[in-house]
């Protein structure tokens, strides 16, 4: 597996020049984390375990994420897409609907009796698996996860860079989480346990990166 995959699908984006695209990007980045906190924010503190997923909250971010650049931000793909430097092929368009809301009611029921690192560690996971968007899957889940934590946690975690910001920093060894619970899937087994180990560790670091902030 090389360093980086990426969805390869039909439709195309709306800026062709790589430098304005970069720019564009970057500061969708910085809105779709601000829509995230903001989310957290409007859920915390959630002592009643009120909080439900919904596709809307995957919907709403990714549509951040891609304002300007992709032509169905903000929608689920409508075609075949495929990742690159991945063995696993994602569902078709037509099941991609199924699937989220299938993923929601995961986190939804088991809200109570799980942590917060594996109902963030699946959705890391199953939304990648299901890549419902032509582009943008890998930030998005990324981002959705994040917000599942943060509420999960009943807090807005402290520290610099956040577990997005680290992942998106050194992708290997989330992209070999993703590979390892792709391939206990094919056997109808939920296997999070890298994954599951790459948070922890990459909170930690959240945390750590706090105490250092505030001279502690």
């Amino acid at each position: 597996m090389s360093e980086d995959r990426h969805s390869v699908a039909e439709s195309v984006d709306l800026i062709k020049d790589p430098e304005l695209k970069a720019r564009r990007e970057a500061e969708n980045g910085v809105r779709q984390f601000n829509a995230a906190v903001q989310i957290i924010r409007s859920h915390i503190p959630n002592h009643d375990g009120s909080f439900k997923l919904r596709q809307s909250t995957l919907l709403k971010l990714h549509k951040e994420s891609l304002d300007g650049i992709h032509p169905l931000t903000g929608t689920y793909r409508n075609s075949r897409v495929f990742i690159e430097k991945s063995n696993h092929l994602p569902p078709q368009s037509v099941e991609v609907p199924d699937h989220v809301a299938e993923m929601c009611d995961y986190v939804n029921s088991n809200w109570v009796d799980k942590n917060a690192v594996h109902l963030a560690s699946y959705v890391l996971w199953r939304t990648n698996w299901i890549h419902p968007f032509a582009d943008g899957n890998g930030r998005t889940a990324r981002v959705v996860s994040y917000v599942v934590l943060n509420i999960k946690l009943n807090s807005l975690l402290p520290g610099t860079p956040t577990i997005p910001d680290l992942i998106a920093a050194d992708k290997r060894p989330y992209y070999l989480a993703l590979e390892k619970a792709d391939q206990e899937w094919r056997f109808e087994k939920v296997d999070l346990s890298a994954m599951e180990t790459l948070l922890e560790r990459l909170l930690a670091e959240q945390l750590l990166s706090a105490t250092k902030e505030a001279g502690l």
